[in-house]
C-alpha cells in the first residue's frame, strides 16, 4: 500500500485508437500464417505492421463476432450490446443516433472523439453520432477517389480510399496531440471489389492457396436441392487451389497504412499513452465449404484477427 500510494497520478488520460478492417478473416495475418506452418493456407502473405502489433501488444487468438455482417458488427463494437438490443440487425438500418457508445461516454469524460472512414449503416449520412469530428463516406464508398463527408459536408478526395482515411487520421492526431482523444478508423479493405492501389497491384503475384479438407464439404445448413455441390479438393499439404489474390493485396496496402499510423504515434510522442486496438468486422470464406462471403457460423466467417 505504501508503494501504491507513492505512485504519481497520471498526467493525462490514455488515448484510444480503434482500427477496423472489413471482411478480414482471423488467419489473414502474416503472424498467424507463420504460426500455422504446414497448416497455413496463405503462407506467402505478409503484414509486417500488424505483426509488430501482435508481437509488442496483447493478442486475442480466439476472437469472434456475434453477427458476421458489416453494419451489425460495427454497431456491436460501438455500443457493446448485442444486435437485438442495439437496434441494428442488418446492413440497411441506420445506426440509432441516440445510442450510448464508447464515443459518447468518452466525449462526456472530456475526450475529443473522431470517426474516420467506413461507417456503412445503410446509406446513413451526416456527422457520425457521438463523435466531435467525422470524415466518413456513405455506404460502401469506392476504392478510388471516394467522396467523403467532412462533418456531414461532401468533399471530393483523390487517391486510394484507405490512404485518404489515414491522411485524415494523421491530421487529427497532429491537431489533438495535446489532449485526450479517441479515434476510430474504418478501413474499406478488404471488401469487394478488392481493388488494391497501384503500389500493391503486383504483390504476391502467382500465389495460390493450400487446400484444406472442408473445401469439399457441403455446409450443414444447405441441402443438395438448394446448394451446388462443393468442389472436391485433395487435402494434402502440397495441393494448391486458386485464390483471389487481390483480397490479400488490399490487406497488404492497409498494413502499409497501419505502419503510417504507428509511426505517427511515435513521431508525435503519443505511443506510450495511446491504446491501439485492431480487429475486423467479420471473417470471410475463401472456398471453405464451397462458400464465399460470410454470414454463417463457421470459423472462417465468425472469427476475427
Amino acid at each position: 500500500s505504501v508503494l501504491a500510494g507513492a505512485l504519481p497520478a497520471a498526467e493525462r488520460k490514455p488515448n484510444f485508437l480503434f482500427v477496423y478492417t472489413d471482411d478480414q478473416r482471423y488467419d489473414a495475418l502474416g503472424v498467424v500464417q507463420r504460426e500455422q506452418g504446414e497448416r497455413a493456407r496463405f503462407p506467402w502473405f505478409q503484414t509486417p505492421n500488424l505483426d509488430r502489433m501482435a508481437g509488442e501488444g496483447m493478442r486475442f487468438r480466439n476472437a469472434f463476432v456475434t453477427l458476421s455482417l458489416c453494419a451489425p458488427s460495427r454497431a456491436a463494437f460501438l455500443t457493446g450490446r448485442y444486435n437485438h438490443a442495439n437496434g441494428v440487425i442488418d446492413n440497411h438500418t441506420p445506426f440509432p443516433t441516440n445510442s450510448v457508445t464508447h464515443a459518447s461516454l468518452l466525449r462526456a469524460a472530456g475526450y475529443r472523439t473522431a470517426y474516420i472512414g467506413k461507417w456503412h449503416h445503410g446509406a446513413q449520412r451526416g456527422q457520425r453520432p457521438g463523435f466531435d469530428y467525422s470524415a466518413s463516406f456513405v455506404g460502401q464508398g469506392r476504392y478510388d477517389n471516394c467522396p467523403f463527408e467532412i462533418n456531414g459536408v461532401t468533399t471530393e478526395t483523390k487517391g486510394w480510399v484507405d490512404d485518404v482515411s489515414t491522411d485524415f487520421a494523421i491530421e487529427f492526431l497532429k491537431q489533438n496531440k495535446d489532449r485526450a482523444f479517441s479515434l476510430v478508423i474504418g478501413y474499406k479493405a478488404t471488401h469487394g471489389p478488392n481493388t488494391p492501389p497501384g503500389r500493391a497491384k503486383d504483390r504476391f503475384a502467382g500465389a495460390k492457396a493450400r487446400s484444406v479438407p472442408n473445401l469439399g464439404v457441403r455446409p450443414i445448413y444447405r441441402g443438395a436441392a438448394d446448394a451446388p455441390a462443393a468442389k472436391k479438393q485433395t487435402a494434402s499439404a502440397e495441393a494448391e487451389v486458386d485464390i483471389n489474390v487481390n483480397y490479400f493485396r488490399c490487406l497488404s496496402a492497409m498494413d502499409d497504412n497501419m505502419g503510417r499510423l504507428l509511426k505517427a504515434l511515435d513521431d508525435l510522442g503519443l505511443a506510450d499513452n495511446t491504446v491501439v486496438v485492431f480487429t475486423s468486422d467479420n471473417g470471410y470464406y475463401n472456398g471453405e465449404h464451397g462458400l464465399g462471403d460470410k454470414r454463417s457460423a463457421y470459423d472462417q466467417s465468425l472469427r476475427i484477427p
